[in-house]
């Protein structure tokens, strides 16, 4: 069973996400963990106890509820400090966690690669690092014969050592991990291919949206965080332009530091994609709220310069006809810098055709151009190529070779150009 609790002060009462939704999001990442979610408690005071972050009458109120409800959980929506935790689970007399501690542990249950677990459990030490002071008795290792009866190592010191050794040993594994994903992207770059990655707050339908565009069978699960290891996969447009998609980490208000900084590689996806398709639960009652936080994330990991499109997501929940579908656009493409928008449903496909041609307009990189090409028998094999990544207007057979006229995108003729003639006869 749990807890959860969210201490607010005036100022914060006043901020841009309500408290209630706050609260609500926690809720439902309790859950997500497992927990069974059963009492809920909002405080407002004017500053937080140093002690306790709680006031002593609310504190007096969760020691009540924790007794009467048997839980052995209780959850804050704010940070705790190493001793606010430990005062408040020596007065409630059960676990305490943190907003943070919290998404930790969903990611810790959720990585599934090496990298991923690796990176998840790097966060966590980066996390627990600084709140070890008090944790435990002190213990002193003695040594034995003369002059060895000193204070020893504190348990304090031997924990922080260990954690450290295993930190550097972490960081060691990452590199080499990290070295085979360079490794794969170089080789991804060294064919013309435009990379796009998906990006938006956590359960917004990204992996949904990755499934039905490519059929790649990533985990779809309204759990916040099912995924978190990054997939790429090919994906063709209707200009038959070829791009690599990358489904990415779903983000959250308040994603703890360490994690932002553990995932900055499997991030670089994002960073190094040519457009960011900004998934948003467009019915979510705070959509606002959750998108300025993803580009704030983007923002902290050096993308918020990468053209968006937005995918406004879930339009299946809304009448065909529901005249706030133009205002909630018109405000989510406001609110992101006037990025263009694009209706869809993951879940039922619906918009996907309108997506897929609102992706060829904004890839101005790589203009489709129509040329004309002339090709030896000896390249015939080159034919092919072009129908696979190009629109083939016209293929006529000559003594001299044959000669297509296509569509093609830019990217793909700089690697046929030394076929092309610029008239056709």
């Amino acid at each position: 069973m749990e807890l959860t609790t969210r201490r607010k002060s005036a100022l914060q009462a006043r901020a841009a996400f309500p408290a209630e939704q706050s609260l609500e999001e926690l809720a439902v990442l309790a859950e997500s963990a497992g927990a069974i979610v059963q009492e809920r408690i909002l405080q407002q005071r004017p500053s937080f106890d140093p002690a306790t972050l709680v006031g002593s009458g609310k504190l007096e109120e969760l020691k009540a509820l924790v007794a009467s409800r048997e839980a052995d959980l209780v959850i804050f929506d704010h940070e705790l400090s190493g001793m606010q935790q430990r005062n408040l689970e020596k007065a409630l007399a059960c676990r305490v966690l943190d907003r943070n501690q919290l998404i930790l542990d969903i990611f810790a249950r959720r990585a599934r690669t090496r990298e991923g677990q690796l990176q998840v459990e790097l966060a966590q030490l980066n996390y627990l690092l600084p709140r070890l002071t008090g944790r435990g008795a002190t213990m002193s290792r003695l040594g034995g014969g003369i002059g060895t009866r000193g204070p020893g190592e504190t348990q304090l010191e031997t924990d922080r050592r260990r954690i450290n050794k295993r930190l550097k040993k972490i960081a060691d594994e990452l590199d080499s991990v990290r070295g085979s994903r360079g490794v794969q992207r170089r080789q991804r770059q060294a064919v013309p291919l435009v990379t796009l990655a998906l990006a938006g707050y956590t359960n917004a339908g990204k992996s949904t949206l990755f499934n039905r565009l490519t059929e790649a069978g990533v985990l779809a699960d309204a759990r916040m965080f099912a995924t978190l290891d990054p997939t790429v996969r090919h994906l063709t447009l209707p200009s038959r332009r070829r791009i690599l998609l990358s489904d990415t980490v779903g983000f959250i208000r308040q994603l703890p530091t360490t994690l932002v900084k553990a995932f900055r590689a499997t991030l670089e996806e994002v960073v190094e994609a040519a457009l960011i398709l900004h998934v948003i639960d467009a019915t979510a009652p705070a959509a606002s709220e959750h998108s300025a936080h993803v580009r704030a994330v983007l923002a902290e990991i050096g993308a918020e310069k990468t053209p968006q499109l937005l995918v406004l997501n879930k339009c299946d929940l809304l009448a065909p006809d529901d005249a706030g579908r133009d205002s909630i656009q018109a405000r989510l493409a406001g609110e992101a810098g006037g990025a263009p928008a694009v209706w869809i449903s993951a879940r039922t496909g619906a918009g996907i055709d309108d997506l897929l041609k609102a992706i060829d307009r904004a890839l101005p990189d790589d203009p489709v151009v129509r040329a004309v090409f002339l090709f030896p028998p000896a390249e015939y094999a080159r034919i092919a190529f072009l129908h696979d990544f190009a629109v083939v207007r016209e293929e006529r057979y000559t003594e001299e070779g044959c000669w297509v006229a296509a569509d093609i995108p830019q990217s793909i003729r700089t690697r046929v150009s030394g076929f092309e003639v610029h008239q056709s006869t």
